[in-house]
């Protein structure tokens, strides 16, 4: 009896871990994982602690980001806080015009894909998440929600990085 009490307990201990895993609420500012080296036409993964500001961004059921406009150094390293205040599933990621739209496209197709690169942000509502990037070539860069609908509804933000 001890022993399929045991077992049980074991069984059920194995298949909470991954729920205790998701990414639910706030990604930790110290990474658990080893920082992405791959590098992106808008820059690469940053190290939390290497961040030099915090940029809280606001995400709504109005489809539209606050602010929706950013403006970094080239070399700089930025801490996003981005919070969803809407009802539904709201993200921000990161890239350039042309592959945020792309991405919209492919999404509209298969609007359950996962996917979790470092330039991306999923919020549950009423949660917030972390993202850290490093910018580290000068340009226009954007920021959008890729859920299905919610790009072609505006729901976008500039990045102008300074070349210094």
């Amino acid at each position: 009896m001890k022993r399929l009490i045991f077992s049980s307990i074991g069984a059920v201990l194995a298949l909470a871990s991954p729920l205790a895993l998701a990414h639910e609420g706030r990604k930790p500012a110290t990474p658990t994982r080893e920082i992405s080296k791959e590098v992106q036409p808008w820059g690469q993964e940053g190290d939390p602690r290497k961040a030099t500001r915090t940029i809280a961004i606001d995400m709504a059921d109005t489809m539209r980001f606050s602010p929706a406009r950013l403006k970094v150094k080239k070399g700089e390293t930025v801490r996003f806080l981005v919070r969803n205040t809407g009802k539904v599933m709201h993200e921000m990621v990161i890239g350039t015009q042309d592959e945020l739209a792309k991405h919209a496209e492919l999404m509209k197709k298969f609007p359950e894909m996962e996917h979790d690169a470092p330039y991306m942000a999923h919020v549950k509502p009423g949660a917030t998440e972390e993202m850290t990037w490093t910018f580290s070539k000068p340009g226009t860069f954007h920021y959008g929600c890729l859920e299905p609908g919610h790009w072609e509804a505006g729901m976008q933000g500039s990045i102008v990085v300074a070349a210094n």
